[in-house]
């Protein structure tokens, strides 16, 4: 798609006088109203007001392009009018803007027209251009304007790629603002300018709303002298580890390319260090593995909030009932009301009045939206917006049948191949009706097809599957001390990577299921997420010719940080000496976990750590397995670290 065909001669007015910012976007909103490109003025204004309270887009020299990615935009368009006398944008370099374009982008973002606004954002660096467009006498010779500028791109684009490549990259670069749209581009095409004026050659990888382009190759990062990263929005970094790196907003990237380019070659960029747990993501697997764990971890991590809060006011909820009610003598008037004391005691968590509010209209209001939300963003990883719905509905499905927890994932991943596979079906579509996609087609096709598939294949496989293995669990007995042994060592292995978390998914999934075996495998994975922080806390004391005076220093501080059930405090100690500290920690919270159960605790909690303690059911024999499996992490990691000379 070229960029004339976004332009309509009814968008574009030239020599106009405005007197402010907002006088501006309501007479460019006004254009694009009249191109006929949105359904409903009013939302995708207030869709470019949104995008403006992030940063302005008035990006200077000159240049304004404020833009919108809703639902209000029925097919993509430009806007676009000259200001010669200028008015203050609040640009970023503080001067009037003159020049503008409006962008309308359609929900569902990934299509062939945001090409054609990448190449806009692009062209717009020349100042030549953007002075025959401010010369235009006529909507007309605008368009004409840019029709010659964007084949005159296309024409060396062409030939560039024809050269025989040689050599490689000096700088690399990623470039990433919160819409994907302009930005992105721009401080893209100022680096790899600034790169070549400097003869310094720079890649740049940008993350726009259609994705990746321009990736950047491991060998390419390995041979780079450094990398700047010029975006307003989370990027892969991982793969950076050990690089020097500039980390800037995308506007610094239009803005100062040159003199980022310059501190990466004068060596003043310092050396980025990646957190374990990015490692462990980035190296957990590669091509379609990775893929999946990623798409998991996205549903995992939206999950847990309403997991961790739901479940705790839930938690809450018996402790009060608990200590409110005598289940020795349980007094009459619970007997009157429920028929019997088996009734009274299936109700335990809603008997008395607060208990009741916690746990029926609060807690377990949140703890319910668990599955819908995992499946949800799970599908949105996948297929973005267009699959978060479809993966809710899935979940939603899964939740209130038997599948559960495994249905749910199930569902999350189905959604968001069924919405892909709906895009790829409709790609051909009429520009017409490229609005309809996002707000009809994708939800209505992509729910009844979910829907389908949880109601006649899902349900029946994974509720058998989820039956089978609530079953199984219920009948391990001693057996379980080997799943707490499991669980426990997993929780130490990568310390909030795959392994961790994986354990830590496993044991809120049992948490769900409300049966006495899921709450003692819940307890074992959370003392065994506790003991790796208290065990090395531990071991600085009383080794301390084991560890160097920072460590010694900073060890007691995991004391706290364990009991918090927030192992990440033990990866500075296990990235320092992984050969010894890992082994030590697993054992210890292998051990913890299989003591919790044996001694058949139980926890009704899904995080908290000492905290929710008041909740644990056989607290002291907990207690004892958390200071057991301490105790041992502590002393082998006495017994297999070196002296520190």
């Amino acid at each position: 798609m070229k960029i004339t065909e976004l332009l309509d001669l009814k968008g574009i007015e030239l020599n106009v006088d405005v007197a402010s910012k907002n006088d501006a976007i309501d007479h460019l909103v006004d254009l694009m109203d009249a191109t006929g490109k949105i359904s409903d003025k009013a939302a995708y204004k207030e869709g470019i007001y949104a995008r403006e309270a992030l940063t302005s887009t008035g990006i200077g020299e000159g240049i304004a392009i404020p833009h919108a990615q809703v639902a209000a935009v029925k097919t993509a368009g430009l806007a676009a009018m000259t200001v010669p006398a200028g008015v203050d944008y609040e640009s970023l370099d503080g001067q009037p803007a003159k020049l503008f374009f409006m962008i309308a982008a359609p929900e569902d973002g990934g299509n062939t027209h945001l090409q054609a606004l990448a190449k806009l954002s692009a062209l717009l660096m020349d100042e030549d251009f953007r002075g025959k467009l401010m010369t235009a006498s006529t909507p007309y010779e605008f368009l004409s304007i840019i029709d010659e500028k964007e084949a005159q791109k296309d024409a060396e684009a062409a030939a560039e790629a024809a050269k025989p490549v040689s050599g490689g990259y000096r700088i690399l670069a990623v470039t990433a603002c919160p819409t994907g749209i302009a930005h992105t581009f721009m401080a893209a095409e100022n680096l790899t300018k600034a790169g070549d004026k400097l003869g310094y050659p720079l890649k740049a990888e940008t993350n726009g709303s259609e994705g990746i382009g321009n990736a950047l190759t491991a060998e390419e990062i390995a041979a780079a002298d450094g990398i700047i990263i010029a975006a307003d929005k989370n990027v892969e970094m991982a793969r950076f580890d050990g690089k020097p790196l500039l980390s800037v907003s995308v506007t610094e990237g239009i803005r100062r390319p040159e003199e980022l380019i310059t501190t990466i070659i004068n060596g003043q960029a310092p050396i980025y260090h990646a957190s374990e747990e990015d490692k462990a993501v980035a190296t957990a697997s590669s091509g379609g593995a990775r893929d999946i764990y990623k798409h998991l971890m996205n549903g995992v991590s939206h999950m847990l909030p309403f997991v961790v809060g739901g479940g705790i006011l839930i938690a809450l909820a018996f402790l009060i009932d608990g200590l409110l009610v005598d289940f020795n003598n349980i007094p009459a008037n619970l007997i009157a009301q429920y028929g019997d004391a088996a009734a009274v005691k299936s109700n335990f968590g809603t008997l008395t009045p607060i208990a009741a509010l916690l746990k029926g209209q609060i807690g377990g209001v949140a703890f319910g939206f668990m599955l819908p939300v995992l499946a949800g963003f799970i599908a949105m990883s996948i297929a973005d917006r267009p699959g978060l719905a479809v993966g809710f509905v899935g979940g939603s499905i899964a939740a209130n049948g038997k599948s559960g927890f495994l249905g749910a994932l199930v569902a999350g991943f189905l959604a968001g191949y069924i919405v892909n596979l709906l895009k790829k079906v409709c790609k051909g579509m009429p520009k017409s009706l490229e609005g309809t996609k996002p707000i009809l087609i994708y939800p209505v096709l992509g729910i009844l097809l979910i829907g389908i598939a949880m109601v006649y294949v899902i349900e029946p496989v994974m509720g058998a599957i989820n039956t089978a293995l609530n079953n199984g669990l219920a009948s391990l007995g001693n057996m379980g001390i080997v799943l707490g042994l499991i669980l426990g060592g997993m929780m130490a292995i990568d310390m909030g990577g795959p392994f961790n978390k994986a354990a830590y998914v496993f044991g809120t999934a049992q948490l769900a299921a409300g049966t006495d075996v899921g709450y003692q495998i819940m307890a074992a994975v959370m003392v065994g997420g506790m003991v790796p922080p208290c065990a090395i806390a531990l071991a600085t004391l009383l080794f301390k010719n084991k560890f160097t005076e920072e460590e010694r220093q900073s060890g007691p501080t995991n004391f706290i940080m364990g009991l918090a059930f927030i192992t990440e405090g033990a990866i500075p100690f296990a990235a320092a000496d992984p050969a010894h500290v890992l082994p030590a920690c697993m054992i210890g919270s292998g051990v913890a976990g299989a003591l919790s159960m044996l001694f058949k605790c139980t926890l009704m909690a899904p995080h908290g750590g000492i905290f929710v303690f008041p909740v644990v059911g056989n607290a002291l024999m907990y207690v004892v397995a958390l200071a057991v499996g301490t105790v041992i992490g502590a002393f082998l990691l006495g017994t297999l670290k070196k002296t520190v000379e």
